[in-house]
């Protein structure tokens, strides 16, 4: 307790995943008050051709009730506006 996954279109460097994993530990750390050996995070690739089925869809849309930071896009191919 607690996990943590992000999901990332490919191309970041091992560094700069870890760097951003160790943050959140950090931040999770001083946040809820526990140890650090008790934080996981996990890394989860998607590419931009998947997002919007794999993570927009299951994720977002369909979990609302759940996010505490919504995103401020809409990927077209569920926006209704596709080839604009």
């Amino acid at each position: 307790m607690p996990h943590v996954i992000v999901k990332a279109w490919p191309g970041k460097s091992r560094e700069n995943k870890e760097a951003l994993a160790y943050g959140i530990v950090r931040l999770v750390q001083e946040t809820l008050g526990v140890p650090e050996s008790s934080v996981s995070v996990g890394w989860e690739e998607i590419s931009q051709e998947q997002w919007p089925e794999q993570v927009y869809r299951p994720d977002i849309l369909e979990k609302e009730e759940t996010l505490l930071v919504r995103p401020g896009y809409v990927p077209a191919e569920l926006s209704g506006n596709k080839g604009q």
